[in-house]
């Protein structure tokens, strides 16, 4: 990990000299994020390259995960589909299995911490202890919780409000809670490996390994396996579109420690996609940032065919890559992709190969989208800019009493 001033060229000079300044405003201050996982998913992502990005301004930081069993994950994740208005179905035994996990990752919680930072609705619980710990407490959602079920959030709710303040991705998110509130979307870090320029000897060597002919165009999706990023309606609008352009579609991307669900939606598309020589299902690892990078870039298309979207950094990849992009207007997907000016939106899986078909037909009309995306995603979703907002949170938040 670089120094925030290895941005200057992207950012300017102004704003590396304001993170700096932020940042002495805090010296001292020890900051703890909790999230449920190291890898797989968009929290893990961010982290990955903020916790040292906040370290190298100066600030002492630390990122701690909780532990759970198989039990407890398969309930947030329950808790995570719950928030996007998915119908479930709760009972006591799953309550009692996340109280009991909250209860013994209690030591977890830094009891000299001036910040713990809760991510999402799995350590959430850790709130518990609030009351007898000195610092400021903030919960950051980073799911859409408009639709959340009510017996979810019943339970949960509570400890929500035993936090300081909550941080939303975008202001139609806010819950009332009765606490300060704060709205930040997540970024991209544009330097590291799944964003940073590649060679066209990395693209060849890369799209060789992976065994994807490059005689057609290319339409892309990469998101985790899972339901709620609708992998099968993605199949069923590139099967619209094939009739009409010839074509190839992929759909690549891993899963998450915390998530039980996605070998079972995986096993779905590959079964739905089977004897189709022109679909391609990639089962990424963790350790995959060159090979994302890469799809990226070479597709003709990208697309996000999210049914919900707590914010969706593969379209804010894409984008910065100069890609055209085709995305459902859902959550944090509508304040990055303008139709008409940084993309495409698509509600339906007819409107979607409507509107891939004509990107495809008109490769100047993808390049301007493409071009537009990526100035977009400059002057609002990167790392230094996602930085320095954290900066003003944590220094706002430390102007009120405890």
């Amino acid at each position: 990990m670089g120094s925030v001033r290895d941005y200057q060229s992207i950012v300017g000079d102004q704003l590396v000299e304001e993170i700096y300044d932020l940042a002495r405003q805090l010296g001292g201050c020890r900051i703890q994020h909790i999230n449920s996982t190291l890898v797989g998913g968009g929290v893990a992502e961010i982290l990955k390259r903020l916790v040292p990005m906040m370290q190298e301004a100066g600030l002492e930081v630390r990122w701690d995960v909780i532990k759970g069993d198989e039990e407890f994950f398969r309930v947030t994740k329950t808790f995570h589909n719950a928030f996007h208005g998915v119908p479930v179905q709760i009972t006591p035994a799953m309550l009692d299995t996340y109280r009991r996990i909250s209860r013994e990752n209690y030591d977890l919680v830094d009891p000299r911490a001036d910040f713990v930072i809760l991510h999402d609705q799995q350590p959430l619980g850790l709130a518990e202890v609030r009351p007898g710990h000195p610092g400021r407490w903030l919960w950051y959602c980073h799911i859409d919780p408009v639709d959340v079920d009510r017996e979810v959030w019943d339970f949960l709710s509570p400890w929500a409000r035993r936090c300081d303040a909550a941080i939303y991705h975008i202001p139609a998110y806010a819950r009332n809670l009765g606490h300060r509130q704060y709205f930040m979307p997540p970024a991209i870090d544009p330097l590291a490996e799944k964003n940073r320029e590649v060679s066209a000897q990395e693209i060849d060597a890369v799209m060789e390994r992976l065994g994807i002919p490059n005689d057609l165009p290319l339409v892309v999706q990469i998101s985790r396996f899972d339901r709620l990023k609708d992998p099968l309606g993605v199949v069923q609008a590139f099967r619209l579109v094939r009739q009409e352009v010839p074509c190839r579609l992929v759909l690549a991307g891993g899963g998450a420690s915390d998530d039980p669900e996605g070998i079972q939606v995986l096993q779905e598309v590959q079964q739905e996609a089977a004897h189709d020589p022109d679909i391609f299902i990639l089962e990424l690892p963790p350790t995959s940032d060159l090979e994302i990078n890469v799809l990226q870039r070479v597709a003709a298309v990208v697309v996000q065919k999210s049914i919900r979207e707590g914010f969706g950094l593969t379209v804010t990849e894409a984008m910065w890559k100069s890609r055209p992009v085709v995305a459902s207007p859902v959550g944090g997907i509508t304040v990055q992709l303008i139709p008409g000016e940084t993309g495409l939106a698509a509600a339906t899986t007819g409107e979607m190969a409507r509107a891939l078909v004509r990107i495809l037909r008109d490769p100047a009309l993808g390049e301007k989208l493409g071009q537009n995306a990526r100035e977009h995603v400059r002057k609002n979703f990167i790392l230094p800019i996602y930085l320095k907002r954290w900066l003003e949170i944590l220094t706002a938040e430390k102007s009120y009493p405890v």
